[in-house]
């Protein structure tokens, strides 16, 4: 326990000697004995005697040579920190006037109070453990910060350090009063925590707040445990900002966001500027997905009104992406990464609308993201395979050539078709290194075709897209891969698309021509769906016009023909052939489409009344059974 100390002081004569008492010393001074008078300025200093108490200091205390207990009983009295001494126990022994001041009290009374209560150590379960822990001298000292309340009404924050005093037998309480401090930091968090131009929360106090809310959820028993995010963003906003000038642009923003605070105010739910023109709206303990989209339709509504900012009315609209799910397992980044995608999709609807999270639209998407990540690697990987669709005569049902197909045997999705990585790879590029090993796939077998049966070569047929003509040396590589291949010219037809070449000018016109002055085929996929300038296939190194499916389809039966159908695909026939070119009808199905196609003069046919795309080795058989049929005929 800690004592108080109760000690006289006594004079002496005119040397002031000291004498002090205590337990006998190493030079077997017993207690109470007095020092030696010393007159020699370099001598050790005396003291006057003292006449001993319940509190005065014993070995170890501390006090410095000479310092009398008094004077450190003084000290405690006159000390501005608010200090107690305090038993093992916790009971408070005694309290300085400092205490008593801070806390709106008389000090003696707060003698035998419970020091846990003085500082509201209680209130907190981490707080409370390592109090006591300093107690019983497992902890060498505890300091925190608490909320107290004076006696005539008003709150204040005290720092409060608890630690052993210098006899060890008591504890030492001070509380220092921080609420100016705190003040301070209150507004310097405040301004740091929102933001300037529309003083809502900013990024910072809403991932905060959405870090409290997805933890808390998990353990609140009242609550619903669920989460719902409406995260929008403004149509148009930037137009406003370049035509009108920030000024004007930042005083719409402040009125967005009161209405913002309007529609989320009933609720209780949190507004947060995160950034531009986006907002967010947190929907703690949501009940269900139709909370959340009653939420983004008032939103709507709400900002739908005209704004009169600075003299001008002006518009504005929103998307809003809605995510709505449980808070457990929920993490920030996904629940994030989910709104941002689901506004995305707002956006790409169409704008001024609310979307909510479709988790199958998502996975689409997901996929989408991974198989674009991994095209260049799965070209190394030579992950791709190619099939092959004949084309075949129309009059004499000869096969005369082969469409290449690629295919993508993913290790994860299995086996992919083009329409599942063509378009992400012509978006990131890939299709460049990737239409090359299509190239020179092609072109291997095509010449070992030519080599097992030279006396009916096929022409293999290869989609060439126009970026692979932008973004390399087209004419180079296919110079380089016929050379290494030794594949005739003649034998190699390049597909693309009627968009794709009509209104070419510039480098892929001359890279068309310089592969037609090769001897390179030339030929139009998807004719007439496209363009349809006439007028450039006078001037365009093309060889063959592959007619759209979409054309065939008049062609289907002879009970319900389309007379229009099959009116346009004879004109564009007779146009063709009239300038040379030859013509393959696509999405044949049927013995009755490939006659009349046949009939109204196209060249070739390709589709599934012949055979779907099958692997090289079936090709090889076909030509075999084209052949025997030839010689037989």
């Amino acid at each position: 326990m800690c004592e108080t100390c109760t000690t006289d002081l006594a004079t002496t004569d005119a040397t002031r000697e000291r004498a002090v008492s205590g337990i006998p010393d190493g030079q077997g001074r017993a207690p109470g004995a007095t020092l030696p008078k010393v007159t020699e300025r370099d001598a050790e200093p005396s003291a006057p005697p003292l006449r001993t108490g319940a509190g005065a200091p014993g070995p170890g205390s501390g006090a410095p040579p000479g310092a009398a207990p008094a004077d450190y009983r003084a000290a405690f009295h006159t000390a501005r920190l608010a200090m107690a001494v305090v038993d093992r126990e916790g009971r408070v022994l005694d309290a300085n006037p400092a205490l008593g001041a801070l806390l709106g009290t008389d000090p003696a009374v707060l003698a035998t109070r419970s020091a846990a209560d003085l500082a509201g150590l209680r209130e907190d379960p981490r707080t409370w453990t390592e109090y006591r822990e300093v107690l019983c001298g497992r902890r060498a000292r505890l300091c925190c910060t608490r909320r107290l309340q004076h006696t005539d009404g008003h709150a204040l924050w005290a720092e409060i350090t608890v630690e052993p005093a210098a006899d060890s037998r008591g504890m030492l309480l001070s509380m220092a009063d921080i609420s100016d401090r705190r003040d301070l930091q209150g507004r310097l968090r405040h301004l740091q925590m929102h933001d300037p131009v529309t003083r809502l929360p900013n990024r910072h106090l809403f991932f905060e707040r959405l870090a409290s809310a997805l933890e808390s959820a998990a353990y609140d028993q009242e609550g619903t445990g669920r989460i719902g995010l409406c995260y929008l963003d403004l149509d148009g906003f930037k137009a406003v900002n370049d035509t009108l000038g920030h000024r004007v642009g930042d005083r719409l923003l402040g009125a967005v966001a009161q209405r913002l605070a309007e529609c989320a105010a009933p609720g209780g739910h949190l507004v947060a500027r995160l950034g531009g023109d986006e907002f967010a709206l947190l929907v703690r303990n949501s009940s269900g997905t139709e909370e959340l989209c009653d939420l983004a339709r008032t939103v709507l509504a709400a900002l739908q009104r005209p704004f009169d900012v600075v003299g001008q009315r002006l518009s504005v609209s929103a998307s809003i992406g809605v995510v709505e799910r449980p808070a457990a397992g929920t993490h920030t980044t996904w629940l994030m990464q989910a709104a941002d995608t689901t506004l995305y999709w707002a956006k790409e609807d169409g704008k001024a609308r609310w979307t909510l999270f479709d988790p199958e639209r998502n996975a689409h998407r997901m996929t989408r993201q991974a198989l674009s990540s991994t095209l260049r690697p799965a070209v190394e990987r030579e992950e791709f395979v190619l099939d092959y669709q004949p084309l075949v005569g129309l009059v004499d049902g000869v096969l005369r050539g082969v469409e290449a197909l690629v295919r993508w045997d993913h290790p994860q999705f299995g086996r992919l078709s083009p329409n599942r990585f063509i378009p992400l790879a012509e978006e990131n590029g890939a299709i460049v290194p990737l239409g090359r090993w299509v190239l020179r796939s092609a072109c291997h077998q095509a010449r070992a075709w030519q080599r097992a049966h030279p006396l009916r070569p096929l022409v293999v047929s290869v989609n060439v897209a126009v970026r692979q003509v932008w973004d390399s040396d087209l004419v180079a590589d296919v110079g380089a891969i016929l050379q290494e291949t030794g594949l005739p010219p003649h034998l190699l037809q390049l597909e693309l698309t009627e968009s794709a070449v009509m209104g070419s000018a510039g480098r892929p016109l001359q890279a068309l021509q310089r592969l037609s002055d090769m001897g390179v085929a030339i030929a139009i996929d998807d004719f007439g769906t496209g363009y349809s300038n006439l007028a450039y296939l006078s001037r365009l190194p093309v060889s063959t016009l592959k007619l759209d499916g979409s054309f065939v389809q008049g062609f289907r039966t002879a009970e319900h023909p389309n007379p229009a159908d099959e009116t346009i695909v004879e004109a564009l026939v007779q146009l063709a052939h009239r300038l040379g070119l030859t013509v393959t009808a696509e999405c044949v199905e049927s013995a009755e489409q490939a006659e009349r196609l046949g009939r109204i003069g196209c060249d070739t046919g390709q589709g599934w009344f012949y055979s779907r795309p099958v692997p090289p080795d079936r090709i090889t058989a076909m030509i075999a059974t084209s052949r025997a049929s030839s010689a037989a005929s």
